[in-house]
């Protein structure tokens, strides 16, 4: 008796299938390619350090001026131990936050009356120009005379660095809002209000975030400035007064940290760009 062989024959996939399919080799692919980017960046850096250690250890560098990796870790331990590292960052990182989230309200709502009055933004705008044109640590030791030391002074000093061309980044965005849907809304009935809550603010939050990304480093770099002048406490307190007595691992030690506050805060903003997008 003939047993007939068993055939098997390909599968039929469905348009639906084969989109899942093509969708799931997408999302794998860019995955690969940021763990790609992940690995290559974390090889840069240990090469980085390795490099830096070996120069130390063999004598190609002076540890005295250049530090080396070992050196730092044994004093970011010192900090930790003696609770200075709490202390220090703690305070530029609660500045930084403050001069941040006052530059996004007072940014906003200047660009917002600006876009609402054109008279008012034809006024203010050759202002805005020459202001964010002005380097911003000359008005360091006007805030010191005007506001003295302190936290304040600092903050007002984390605020103007950022804060001239966040405005005009901000006005630009309004301004370049699709005229097309304007008309619409106001054919409807609708008034400037309707227009900047439905169509304005709506399509510029890309911008919005855009430039809270940079935003959130210029408060940082504005909050530097003034501990550098002002403070007897955080980072930039640190950078000066390690420099001042040759402490050059205090040094080093607190610009790494800025460098990682840095990298955290620009993180964490790219976050929210990321889950609008996923909403979108």
């Amino acid at each position: 008796m003939n047993i007939p062989e068993k055939t098997t024959s390909p599968v039929k996939t469905s348009p639906l299938t084969g989109q899942l399919t093509a969708q799931e080799s997408y999302i794998r692919a860019h995955h690969r390619h940021h763990h790609l980017i992940t690995t290559a960046r974390l090889l840069i850096f240990a090469v980085f350090l390795i490099i830096w250690e070996s120069a130390g250890r063999l004598g190609l560098i002076d540890t005295f001026f250049f530090s080396s990796p070992g050196m730092v870790i044994s004093y970011f331990g010192q900090m930790l131990a003696d609770g200075s590292f709490f202390t220090h960052t703690g305070i530029t990182l609660m500045e930084t936050m403050v001069s941040f989230l006052l530059i996004t309200l007072i940014a906003m709502i200047t660009a917002t009356a600006l876009w609402y009055s054109k008279t008012l933004s034809e006024i203010l705008e050759p202002y805005l120009v020459v202001l964010n044109s002005l380097p911003k640590s000359a008005l360091a030791p006007l805030f010191i005379v005007w506001l003295g030391t302190g936290t304040d002074t600092i903050i007002v000093a984390g605020i103007s660095v950022a804060i001239f061309g966040s405005i005009i980044s901000l006005y630009t965005g309004f301004s370049h809002t699709d005229s097309e849907k304007l008309k619409l809304i106001y054919t409807l009935g609708g008034n400037r209000i309707d227009a900047f809550f439905k169509v304005v603010l709506p399509s510029s939050i890309p911008i919005i975030l855009s430039n809270m990304k940079v935003n959130i480093g210029l408060a940082l770099v504005g909050v530097i400035i003034g501990e550098f002048l002002a403070a007897r406490r955080g980072l930039g307190y640190l950078i000066i007064y390690g420099s001042q007595v040759f402490k050059l691992n205090m040094v080093i030690t607190s610009i790494i940290i800025l460098c990682i506050i840095a990298m955290g805060l620009y993180q964490a903003i790219q976050y929210l760009e990321h889950l609008y997008k996923k909403k979108k």
